[in-house]
C-alpha cells in the first residue's frame, strides 16, 4: 500500500442513526442520500475523505461482540473540521451556541502554533474539532 495513493473514510458507530444523522446533516449541514436504513455517507468538500456511519448494533453483530454503549465524552478520537478562516470558526460557534450542545473547551481559541479552535461534541459524544489555521 502507497499512503499517497489510499483514500481515507472515517466511520462513526451511531446507537442511533436517525439522531445522529439529523445533527451531522441538518445541524452541521452535511449532505447524505439516507434512507433511513443502518448505514449512511456524507458528503465533504474535496471528496478525498468520505465521512460515514453504521449503526453500532448492526457493526458489531458484524464482528461478532457485544454491544456496549457509549456514555460521556468519546475520548478516544476527534473528527477535525477544517473552515477557511478564524472569523469563520467564530461565525460557526456562535450560531452552534444557540443550540443545545456540548462544548467541552468553551469558546474558540487561538494558539500560539496558528490554529483557532473550539470543540463540540455530537449528541453521543463523539468530539469534533472546528478550527482555522488562517486568520484572513
Amino acid at each position: 500500500m502507497v499512503g499517497k495513493e489510499v483514500r481515507i473514510g472515517a466511520c462513526l458507530l451511531a446507537g442511533d442513526m436517525e439522531c445522529m444523522v439529523r445533527f451531522y446533516r441538518d445541524t452541521l449541514g452535511f449532505h447524505t442520500e439516507w434512507d433511513g436504513g443502518d448505514f449512511a455517507e456524507f458528503k465533504t468538500a474535496g471528496g478525498e475523505l468520505s465521512l460515514f456511519m453504521y449503526s453500532r448494533k448492526s457493526f458489531v453483530q458484524a464482528i461478532g461482540e457485544s454491544y456496549v454503549p457509549p456514555r460521556g465524552i468519546n475520548q478516544t478520537f476527534e473528527i477535525a473540521l477544517w473552515l477557511p478562516y478564524f472569523a469563520d470558526v467564530d461565525a460557526e460557534y456562535e450560531r452552534l451556541s444557540k443550540m443545545d450542545l456540548r462544548f467541552p473547551t468553551g469558546g474558540p481559541m487561538t494558539f500560539s502554533f496558528g490554529i483557532r479552535n473550539f470543540y463540540v461534541a455530537d449528541p453521543e459524544g463523539n468530539l469534533l474539532e472546528i478550527g482555522s489555521t488562517s486568520e484572513t
